[in-house]
């Protein structure tokens, strides 16, 4: 005799697939690298990342790009050359602290097309507008008729002293500006290449990457880069800032020894 089946169990509805949340009247961007962590080794002779995104711009009124990348800051210092009585001597040094130790800006036209000064000083936006701390030394005097007015012991010539900086890291390829480094690859997709020299400084990398639209910022989309030191490369590094005082013995006696070696094979040969 046969037995009836239980019946089947009740269907269960599947959850709803998600999406995303409807942004037909918000202007915005959104980016993303193609590598967040770069390693450096002792082969390593610079890097190139892809920046890539989207704006979301549901109006007509066109929009551009600014992506800017700042690395891990570090003093700076500089010595000026002065002839003394016929004789060539370094001046006091200046210590600036606070450079980025890299920076670049790419944009789909000319920063000063863009944005006005104004706009662009106060976002810190370009190596002109760069923010980058005068040294701390400090005197006061009387400008315009007001007493007791702080200014940089460098006074008038902080320009000058602030334009070599940026010119000494532009010639190491640390910074870098690119008035055409942004190409949209198709209706709202964009692109764009940083790129990474071998000296570039190890640490955590900051990007904005800022929408533009009638020279006033409206979305901004930030994102971080890590540069590390990894193999024999990062335990010597690491190993140096933990002990220097080890470290340093140790760099003296091999140096001592590989001399001695030396010496010994060329006095043989």
């Amino acid at each position: 005799m046969m037995q009836a089946l239980p019946p089947p169990p009740p269907a269960v509805s599947a959850p709803p697939p998600e999406r995303s949340v409807g942004t037909q009247d918000e202007v915005r961007v959104a980016a993303a690298l193609t590598d967040a962590r770069v390693r450096v080794d002792s082969s390593f002779s610079g890097a190139s990342i892809v920046l890539y995104g989207a704006v979301f711009n549901p109006g007509d009124t066109p929009a551009d790009v600014v992506v800017v990348v700042r690395g891990p800051e570090a003093p700076v210092r500089l010595v000026q050359k002065t002839r003394t009585f016929g004789i060539w001597l370094n001046s006091r040094p200046v210590l600036f602290e606070g450079a980025p130790g890299f920076y670049m800006t790419a944009s789909t036209r000319p920063l000063s097309d863009i944005a006005n000064f104004g706009e662009l000083r106060r976002l810190g936006v370009g190596v002109d507008h760069l923010r980058i701390a005068a040294p701390e030394e400090r005197r006061t005097v009387t400008r315009y008729g007001v007493r007791d007015v702080v200014v940089s012991r460098l006074g008038e010539d902080y320009l000058d002293w602030r334009r070599a900086v940026i010119r000494l890291k532009e010639a190491t390829a640390l910074y870098d500006t690119d008035p055409d480094g942004v190409s949209f690859v198709d209706r709202g997709l964009f692109r764009a290449e940083i790129e990474l020299p071998a000296v570039a400084p190890t640490g955590q990398y900051f990007a904005e990457v800022w929408l533009f639209q009638e020279g006033q910022p409206v979305s901004v989309s930030n994102l971080t880069l890590t540069v590390e030191k990894v193999g024999i490369e990062r335990d010597i590094y690491e190993f140096a800032h933990r002990r220097p005082w080890t470290y340093g013995v140790l760099c003296v006696l091999l140096a001592g020894l590989m001399g001695y070696v030396g010496s010994r094979v060329f006095r043989r040969s």
